[in-house]
């Protein structure tokens, strides 16, 4: 299988978790609410549960993370699994063994899971097609990064309550953001109207056919949304100039102290990380009682213990 889809006899959700697409309505809030409950188990003293033992959940970042590898890590501990954190730096990949080879040598080893974050658009995918456990997309390329999705979504519900009718604006380097990609396609699936702003040259051809509107004007959308998330410009992917200059970026795309006070008093102001301070977030905003940053990261570690739960069929 190549989605999340309901299984009766396990009472989860099983497959892989490729695309913030495999998630129709139902599973999604599954995840939500099955994190909602984790997270309030993860409170007690003892926060190691023993849903995952015996499993292995195996880790295999070919992009360096920090956030993402750690949160899926802690979350796979949290529920006793076995974690193998494979290290492409030093291993048989920098040696010029393929991904199909190290699929088979994973599946040879009887990983239940894999998580995996490739430069490559679609490899987890391709992953999917050669082993027999679990595939997680952590990032793929510029394509998709799900769990951070269904963590900002965790985070909205948490703050507002609510995910049906909500206004999401979606700012800056949408053309290399894997987190606006999945963004986009959950929140709709969840009922919130979506926005993506950003310059022409950062907006990526086809984004007409998203579930989404577009705008030029970030001054003209922040006093009709709910939520205000900017994204991290993904400098070390850009070959050419996309906008004139860091200075002129954050002038036209930068959440200031200014543009704070232009949103709606319950909005909120998110960042999926790592931030570049001053360009498109200001440290009072990204440190304003309005920001959820923190909260984010702190919701992922709950929301890929849901995940994992979920596809590795974990009973209480």
């Amino acid at each position: 299988m190549t989605n999340l889809e309901q299984s009766p006899d396990r009472g989860g959700i099983t497959g892989h978790l490729l695309s913030a697409a495999d998630l129709d309505a139902a599973a999604a809030t599954q995840v939500l609410d099955t994190a909602a409950e984790l997270a309030a188990l993860s409170d007690r003293s003892v926060k190691k549960l023993p849903t995952l033992r015996g499993r292995t959940v195996v880790n295999l970042f070919y992009e360096d993370s920090t956030r993402t590898r750690i949160s899926f890590e802690a979350a796979a501990k949290r529920l006793s699994a076995d974690v193998i954190n494979f290290s492409v730096k030093g291993s048989s990949v920098s040696k010029g063994e393929s991904l199909k080879d190290t699929a088979l040598t994973l599946q040879a080893m009887g990983a239940d899971a894999v998580v995996i974050r490739h430069a490559a658009s679609g490899a987890p995918h391709r992953l999917a097609r050669w082993v027999d456990g679990s595939v997680v997309n952590a990032g793929d390329g510029t394509h998709e990064h799900p769990t951070q999705a269904l963590l900002d979504a965790y985070t909205m519900r948490s703050r507002l309550g609510r995910l049906s009718g909500l206004t999401v604006a979606i700012v800056g380097d949408v053309l290399h953001s894997r987190v606006a990609r999945s963004n986009a396609l959950l929140l709709n699936t969840l009922g919130a109207d979506v926005t993506l702003v950003g310059p022409p040259t950062l907006l990526p051809v086809g984004v007409d056919s998203w579930p989404v509107k577009t705008s030029y004007d970030l001054d003209a959308v922040l006093p009709t949304v709910d939520v205000v998330m900017a994204l991290r410009v993904q400098r070390e992917r850009m070959e050419d100039s996309f906008f004139p200059s860091a200075r002129e970026y954050a002038r036209r795309y930068g959440l200031d102290a200014a543009r704070l006070r232009k949103l709606p008093e319950h909005a909120i102001v998110m960042h999926p990380g790592p931030m570049n301070r001053g360009m498109e977030i200001a440290p009072d905003v990204a440190d304003s009682p309005r920001s959820t940053i923190v909260e984010q990261v702190a919701n992922g570690v709950s929301v890929r213990m849901a995940v994992l739960y979920l596809l590795l069929g974990g009973q209480v």
